[in-house]
Order: C-alpha cells, then structure tokens, then sequence
C-alpha cells in the first residue's frame, strides 16, 4: 500500500471488464490518475489498489459487501479501505485478477488526489506493527463471556418474574435488564459483523446472524447493507447512510447553509435540538419494527440466498412470546417488548451519535484514511464503565481506523495511534462522556441556527 504495491499476476478478465486503451484485454496497459478518476460513474467504474487498475463495473454487482460500499471508491485509491475491511487481502486478490486492466503509470504517484505520501506510508508502517503484535486476533474467552452474560440477564429477567411474579416493580426491573441485554447484544453483533472475533469469516457471518437475528430480532444483510458504507465514508454526504437524515436534521456546518440559501424547509431546524430527542427514538423504532425486516426481504435474492435473516430475526420475537405470553398475553409482551425498545433506543442513540454528530461533515474530499476517520471520530475516556456502556466504542477513532481489530485491544493501539496523530498533525480529540452527550445536543443547535441565519439573510 502507498509505495511500490504487491505485484499481481493478471488473468483474463471477466466478460464486460477489463477493456484497456484501443480495446486491448489484460492487465498490460499502463494509466494516469486522470484517466482513472473519469470511470467513478455507475455504469462506469474503475478503481485502484497498490497501484493496480481494476475494472469492477460489472462485478460490483456481486460483491458481498454490496455494490454501494465499492462503487463509493470508484475512479479514487481503495488500497487503504481493501486491507481494512478484509480478514484475509491476499485470498480477496484472487477474485481481483479477473478485474485487472493495467497499472498506474511508473510516473504517477502511488496516492490520489494530493494525499500526503509519507502520512499514508506510516498508517502502513503501524498497521503492519499491529499485524505482527497480533493487536487483531481476537481472545476466544473475552467474547465467550460477553455472550455468557448477555445470555444471563436474558435468564434472570424471566427467572425474576418466575419465582416473584409480576408486580409493577418487578416488570419494571425485569425491563431494564432486557433492555441492558438488548444493548450489549447489540455491541456483540457489531463485533462479529466486522469479522474481529473468529478467524474464518464464515463463523464470524454465521454467529452474527443468530447474534443479531436471534438475541435482537434484527436483520444481518441490513446492518451489512448500512453499516460498512459507514466506515467506508464515514460522514460523507450521499455516501454515509447514517447521516442521511431524510431532511428531519441539517448536520455539520455545509449542509444548514445550503438548506437554508435554497430556502429548503421540511422541518422548522431552528429547533432540531429539541425534537432531536423524540425523532431520534421514532427513527430507531422504525428500524427495528420495520426497516430491519423489509430490508432483510429486499436484500435476499430467493435465487441463491434463502430468508435466514427473516428466520434469525423471526426466531427472537416467537421466544420472545413464548416466554412472556404466560405472564403478561398477547398485548402486555407487545407493551412489554415496546418498552424494552424504548429504553434501549436511548442508550444506543447516544452511543452512536456522539462519537459522531458534534464531528465534522461534509461532501466527498478524498482524504486519505487516518485524516478521513479522524476528522469523523472522536474517543470518549476510557474506563471500565464507559468500555461497557458502550460497547468499546469510546474507541471510535481506533475501531474505524482497524474495523476488524477485536475490541479488547483498542486500549493498547490507542497510544500508537495518537503518537501517529500528533507527527502528523492529525487532531486526535477525546472526551468525557458526558460532553460527548452534551456536544451532540450543542451540534444540532449550532446547524440549526447556520441554517436559520442562511434562510433569513441569504
């Protein structure tokens, strides 16, 4: 990555792909980053990675972590994304060879768009440090006993209403503890969804599925779908789906003006930092009650992917009422299942949303990857309660900088990374968890107001 790059052994390419100057086949051609950058069309895309040119318009269509997470890299580098979202590079470069229509030109410079060469050269040179620290292999017990104790508040919280019964107290508790198991689940799903915990994908996909599907009642395939294109662009605009807020919220600094001169106003935004607390839990039971499992249909093709989302999720709400139909029947489980997602809702906004919404947002900019994850991420403290509450995710800058890297060891690379940071110049920002909270209220009052001051006087 960066420097010369790994050598390929070029192979036919794929019908459709491959097409090189004067309609010449094979990987033999030679590229500027000119001519690179013209192919970031949808019907037309091309990207690079160490050095090599591929052409990946057809078969973007059938890569597993979906057409939309490539095709946000088409005519730009894709070195630094390949080698952090995939377990295994050398065994994906296999299914590149078909791909590849040349290299870039011995003239061209390894980075794109004005990227800092040595910058990138030393992200490399620490990723490498990681690799052979072994910072991303993952310790078996460590999650063997998170799920353990996902699965215990899961027992207990029937058990209480077992041997006590149901008074309002005792529902009350047993809410909070399924809401708690709800929220740690949901941490664990994202540890095995970004393949940190076992070696071989397959188990990673496979518990992810029951882990999401079964303990959550949540889809697999949407979170894939959503979630990766989210590292890939993290607080990009049109490319990072959790900043699409479907005009309910202006975000950042650009946005709010540009609403605000075309005199857009779907929603009075002034005061979104007030409605941000009634909207935000609406939208997560959205996702849960319906975006979760129609996205699950959507993404599953009959033809070669059977609805095992739609199963796992299914399976979590029949033990569901199995278990508490006894107690509470039909519509006391729907108010108690309700509840618990209220109260989870809650915990999971904050968590998200403050490692990212007081952070810097804007359109496309071709940032190199440190530069482009830190000027999205920020770190809450560390400590044993913020590591818990929060899944690890007080180590933002960390999991998105090495999205496959196991959690346990985020506190260890933390101090390489920001040494890294401060050679660089790279603001590297942590917070108290409290200001991370209050920063995400005092970011939408910020955009509020640009947008407020841009449709009154612009």
């Amino acid at each position: 990555m960066g420097g010369g790059g790994q050598q390929t052994e070029s192979s036919e390419p794929a019908k459709g792909d491959g097409v090189g100057p004067d309609g010449e086949r094979g990987g033999s051609a030679v590229y500027t980053w000119e001519e690179v950058q013209r192919h970031c069309h949808r019907s037309d895309q091309w990207l690079v990675i160490d050095r090599k040119v591929y052409n990946i318009t057809q078969w973007a269509k059938r890569h597993p972590g979906g057409i939309r997470v490539i095709s946000h890299f088409a005519g730009e580098d894709a070195t630094e994304a390949f080698v952090a979202f995939h377990l295994d590079p050398n065994f994906v470069r296999k299914f590149l060879k078909p791909l590849l229509i040349g290299e870039l030109a011995p003239t061209e410079p390894s980075q794109d768009q004005g990227k800092n060469a040595v910058l990138v050269q030393d992200f490399q040179a620490l990723r490498d440090r990681v690799e052979s620290e072994g910072l991303l292999r993952a310790r078996p017990l460590f999650f063997s006993l998170y799920l353990g104790h996902i699965l215990l508040l899961e027992a207990l919280a029937l058990g209480l209403l077992w041997v006590w019964g149901t008074s309002w107290s005792l529902t009350l508790l047993c809410s909070l503890m399924l809401a708690t198991s709800q929220a740690q689940a949901g941490w664990l799903q994202h540890d095995y969804g970004h393949l940190s915990v076992c070696k071989k994908s397959g188990w990673n996909h496979k518990l992810h599925k029951f882990v999401i599907g079964h303990l959550k009642g949540a889809s697999a395939n949407w979170w894939n779908h959503r979630h990766f294109q989210h590292h890939a662009k993290p607080n990009v605009f049109s490319k990072d789906p959790d900043i699409n807020s479907l005009h309910v919220f202006v975000l950042g600094d650009k946005q709010p003006v540009e609403y605000g001169i075309k005199k857009l106003k779907y929603m009075p935004y002034h005061h979104q930092h007030q409605y941000f607390f009634l909207s935000k839990l609406l939208n997560t039971f959205h996702g849960f009650l319906y975006r979760i499992t129609s996205t699950s249909i959507e993404h599953t093709k009959p033809k070669d992917r059977p609805l095992y989302d739609l199963a796992w999720s299914m399976s979590f709400y029949l033990r569901f009422f199995c278990c508490y139909y006894p107690f509470f029947g039909f519509f006391g489980s729907v108010a108690l299942i309700s509840f618990v997602r209220f109260l989870e809702s809650h915990w999971f906004v904050w968590v998200t949303q403050m490692s990212h919404l007081p952070m810097e947002m804007d359109h496309e900019r071709h940032q190199d990857w440190l530069t482009m994850q830190l000027s999205a991420t920020c770190n809450i403290e560390q400590s044993t309660f913020n590591d818990w509450f929060s899944g690890h995710l007080n180590f933002q800058i960390e999991h998105h900088l090495f999205p496959t890297m196991p959690r346990h060891n985020y506190h260890l690379v933390a101090p390489l990374v920001r040494a890294l940071c401060e050679k660089h110049g790279v603001p590297y920002q942590v917070k108290t968890l409290q200001k991370g909270m209050t920063d995400v209220v005092r970011s939408l009052k910020k955009s509020g107001d640009l947008w407020l001051d841009a449709y009154l006087h612009k």
